[in-house]
């Protein structure tokens, strides 16, 4: 049976819409979303301004807001579900790391004791060989 560590016990708790808004939060805060999306306004701008084929969205380019509005509105939202789920795997990964330190504190305090004891038992076999010898010099003398 094998042990999951807490991000690949999350990872597999994800279902389809999780993983769907993580990597459309993660692509849309890229430099390669947002140099596409500045190619596409160029170009949009470019093709209206000069109108070589015809003026599907004349300037203001009421058309090019709207689909930047509708974006906008669908993108807040999927990019806050991600940051809600991030928090809950950064609040999840602190309780991890706080049990960790707790049981390496008990760890280290057992090991404390039992070096404590094995120190004792040096000492009292050192205090018992001296005993040994003081009593040797005094029957020998």
């Amino acid at each position: 049976m094998k042990n999951y560590t807490w991000h690949e016990k999350h990872e597999n708790s994800l279902s389809f819409g999780d993983r769907l808004s993580d990597n459309v939060a993660n692509g849309m805060g890229s430099w390669r979303f947002i140099i596409i999306q500045t190619v596409f306004v160029i170009i949009w701008m470019g093709l209206n301004i000069t109108g070589l084929v015809f003026h599907w969205d004349v300037y203001p380019f009421i058309l090019l807001n709207l689909i930047f509005s509708t974006q906008a509105a669908y993108a807040a939202p999927i990019i806050m579900m991600s940051q809600n789920r991030q928090s809950k795997r950064d609040r999840i990964q602190a309780q991890e790391d706080y049990q960790t330190n707790i049981d390496a504190k008990k760890e280290i305090e057992a090991l404390q004791i039992r070096l404590n004891e094995i120190e004792i038992q040096k000492l009292d076999k050192i205090i018992e060989m001296l005993d040994a010898m003081k009593l040797n010099n005094i029957k020998s003398v």
